[in-house]
């Protein structure tokens, strides 16, 4: 799943991510090359049965394209280090942003305050 996640812009089944239920506190990193990506604290349950988030962990952490796929028009997100696909972002998230990262867990590994690692 994460190979087809990551490298061939798939998309993981809803509500089967390891992350989704995830309410520890660290860094959500990039699976393929361990760069950060999200903070757990933008972490929210947004029912869309993936990992959401309202804000990266900066700027150069993610890469967006435009995506026309399956007849939709929608913003995709990589990984601005690999280039490895994560999800999509859409404009209906909370505030202060307005944003929800939608993040496949599949593309994804968390890292707790103690260090401990949990591959997504």
């Amino acid at each position: 799943m994460q190979h087809y996640v990551t490298q061939q812009r798939g998309t993981e089944p809803p509500y089967s991510g390891k992350l989704l239920h995830n309410k520890s506190e660290g860094i959500y990193h990039c699976l393929i090359c361990q760069a950060p990506l999200f903070l757990s604290g933008a972490k929210y349950d947004s029912g869309c049965g993936w990992p959401s988030f309202y804000q990266s962990w900066s700027d150069e952490a993610i890469r967006y394209l435009e995506d026309d796929t399956h007849g939709m028009q929608r913003i995709e997100i990589r990984c601005g280090s690999c280039d490895a696909h994560l999800g999509h972002v859409f404009p209906d998230g909370p505030q202060p942003t307005g944003e929800r990262f939608c993040v496949n867990s599949a593309a994804l590994s968390f890292t707790d305050g103690d260090g401990n690692k949990t591959p997504g």
